[in-house]
């Protein structure tokens, strides 16, 4: 698959998260995903459903700021705006087996409310 179909599936795939189409999201991983955090080391698809599967409602927009595809990987930095005002930005590390999403680290990064940092661990 061409680096251009990865990058529509990842764009994809964060349409889905906002649409809170849960079926297509799991349609995107292969069965022996893998998800890791800050939170969560190697979780499977199934316990990445249970813990991390959220109603995006709070969310008012997701800005993809740079996809970057090289091989079966790529790197997603995007900026998460929260309707209460909170913002943060993370990057993603994605690897594909073939035209699925086989695992996702995620690095957290910053987060702002109302334009203002706001530490991590603070409320």
């Amino acid at each position: 698959m061409t680096s251009t179909g990865k990058t529509e599936i990842i764009r994809n795939l964060f349409a889905a998260y906002l649409s809170n189409d849960r079926q297509a999201v799991e349609a995107a991983f292969t069965d022996d995903f893998r998800f890791t955090s800050p939170y969560d080391d190697e979780i499977d698809k199934a316990t990445y459903f249970e813990r991390c599967w959220k109603n995006s409602d709070w969310i008012e927009r997701q800005d993809l700021e740079t996809i970057m595809v090289e091989g079966e990987a790529a790197f997603v930095t995007y900026r998460c705006v929260a309707k209460e005002g909170k913002s943060f930005r993370n990057t993603e590390f994605f690897a594909f087996a073939d035209d699925r999403i086989r695992r996702i680290d995620v690095y957290f990064g910053a987060t702002y409310e109302n334009g203002v940092f706001v530490r991590q661990g603070d409320s």
